[in-house]
């Protein structure tokens, strides 16, 4: 049996990652795709995407007793894939994850059938989408949209890339078209 796929998606902050999980969680389903669900160690109450969040000590007991296919840490947080995905893409099936740029090489090493996704925004509906989301001052944003013009500067290759500056729903269909077309294989 053909392993899986790894559709490693990444973006910068407010790009509409966790918006695109949840809108193309169903067909992605339909096709035989799973989610992995991350593990993060912010608070439950925080918005943001369908994460299971566990404390600093909960996720280094995890991490240390192999829960995890990856892990890493950014952002002043630890993050964790559930160590399920290797089941799911022996098993044949493609799995999406939401990554991190900087673990991307590791992720390639251990992953040979990864698709490295791209999750692009304009800067200015980049800058609506963080002050929509309310959770960083003005001073903050700005910052962070200075890093995100050079996000993905200097990750290796290949990369698919996605605009999601336009609606949810193109951005949905080009993701599926992705995972359907001849492209996906370049990973």
């Amino acid at each position: 049996m053909t392993p899986g796929r790894l559709i490693y998606l990444m973006g910068p902050s407010g790009s509409g990652k966790d918006s695109l999980l949840l809108a193309a969680a169903e067909p992605l389903l339909a096709r035989g795709c799973r989610i992995a669900r991350r593990v993060i160690t912010r608070s439950a109450e925080a918005r943001g995407e369908d994460a299971q969040s566990v404390t600093v000590e909960e996720f280094e007991r995890l991490e240390q007793g192999g829960a995890f296919a990856m892990s890493w840490r950014a952002n002043g947080l630890h993050y964790g894939i559930p160590l399920e995905i290797d089941t799911w893409l022996a098993g044949g099936h493609d799995v999406l994850v939401n990554g991190s740029r900087k673990y991307l090489p590791k992720a390639r090493e251990r992953y040979p059938y990864l698709v490295a996704v791209l999750l692009r925004v304009a800067p200015d509906v980049l800058r609506a989408r963080l002050v929509a989301r309310g959770r960083e001052t003005p001073a903050q944003i700005e910052a962070r949209l200075a890093r995100n013009a050079h996000f993905a500067a200097g990750l290796p290759g290949p990369l698919v890339e996605l605009d999601n500056s336009v609606s949810l729903d193109i951005t949905v269909r080009n993701l599926l078209d992705l995972l359907d077309g001849p492209t996906a294989e370049a990973g």
